[in-house]
């Protein structure tokens, strides 16, 4: 691995400690090299707190001058709740920038970059881009298309089956799965069920059972149901929405929601399914059989009537939590 390469992986990792506190704002990393050793590190504070670059070049001090700064982000050229980073960067006296991916923001866009080359500061762009494209998926999609970053999430036995014959679901897989659940759930700002799996489960979709909560920064997620929402239901306070999926998307990211986490049951998932809204599949896989047709399936509703109709992805990645996998799947963009 080169140089630059080592440096703006230490700057993800340094942006995975802000993943659960900064939405809507992005969480980035930065780090501050000069002769070879790190002199600075930041990530970016909870909103309207200092952002990345700011950090680490005030943990840099007077090292700073003649340094190289890593960011996994575009540092941002206009003036909000804090000053431009590309200013305090010419400020510090920084010679050099290494991005890892340019803000897709309109109010930055190329302008922090723009704003360094003015000042006759090396930029370089697109160092581990791939990793931080990954890391800041729900911000960057966001930003292009005004949409929450949509994660269906979806718990089933090994021959995809999400309840038995009689509705119940509890518990299909370990306490290890259901503990990364509510990481995800961290992870997002808001989750979505049916108005049918708040009446038969009446959950409280909250991050309570994740052990690392606390330390991290995490909140619980906005709730939003889809359908009449029952008096005296746990997952109170929530929204009602009642209309077409689309709508609530929209609604949602002007609201500031980078990612929204779909947790309903069969009928919901195959409405977001079909309707092509889903950017992510996580699927919680437990070495479980209910065996037969007539328990209930991932997906309800009109399937593709020919393998003409598969949607096809990737899985991007499968991970062991306990006896259970969590598989992460993406659809191919042509699919």
């Amino acid at each position: 691995m080169d140089t630059d390469a080592t440096f703006m992986a230490q700057a993800v990792e340094v942006a995975a400690t802000a993943r659960y506190r900064t939405s809507p704002n992005p969480w980035v990393g930065a780090v501050v090299v000069t002769g070879g050793r790190v002199v600075g590190t930041g990530a970016t504070s909870p909103p309207g707190g200092a952002h990345a670059e700011a950090v680490a070049l005030a943990e840099a001090g007077e090292l700073a001058m003649g340094a190289t700064l890593y960011t996994t982000l575009e540092p941002c050229s206009h003036d909000g709740r804090t000053g431009p980073c590309s200013t305090a960067v010419v400020d510090a006296g920084v010679s050099r920038v290494v991005v890892g991916v340019v803000d897709p923001d309109p109010d930055v866009a190329g302008g922090g970059l723009a704003a360094l080359a003015e000042a006759g500061v090396e930029v370089e762009v697109g160092v581990g881009a791939a990793e931080v494209e990954e890391q800041l998926q729900p911000y960057l999609h966001h930003r292009r298309t005004g949409l929450p970053y949509v994660v269906l999430k979806l718990a089933a036995t090994l021959d995809g089956r999400i309840a038995a014959t009689d509705g119940s679901s509890t518990w299909i897989t370990g306490a290890e799965a259901r503990q990364d659940v509510h990481r995800l759930r961290a992870q997002s700002d808001a989750v979505c069920v049916g108005a049918g799996t708040v009446r038969s489960d009446d959950p409280r979709l909250t991050v309570r059972d994740w052990p690392g909560a606390e330390a991290a920064g995490a909140r619980d997620p906005r709730r939003v149901v889809l359908g009449k929402i029952p008096d005296e239901a746990e997952v109170a306070p929530a929204r009602s929405h009642e209309g077409p999926l689309d709508g609530l998307l929209s609604s949602l990211g002007d609201d500031g929601v980078l990612q929204l986490l779909v947790e309903g049951g069969a009928d919901v998932a195959g409405r977001f399914h079909r309707a092509g809204l889903v950017d992510r599949y996580v699927v919680y896989l437990a070495p479980a059989i209910l065996g037969g047709d007539d328990s209930v399936p991932m997906m309800a509703g009109p399937g593709g009537s020919t393998m003409a109709d598969v949607a096809r992805g990737r899985f991007t990645s499968v991970t062991p939590f306990g006896n259970d996998l969590r598989i992460d799947m993406v659809l191919d963009p042509w699919c």
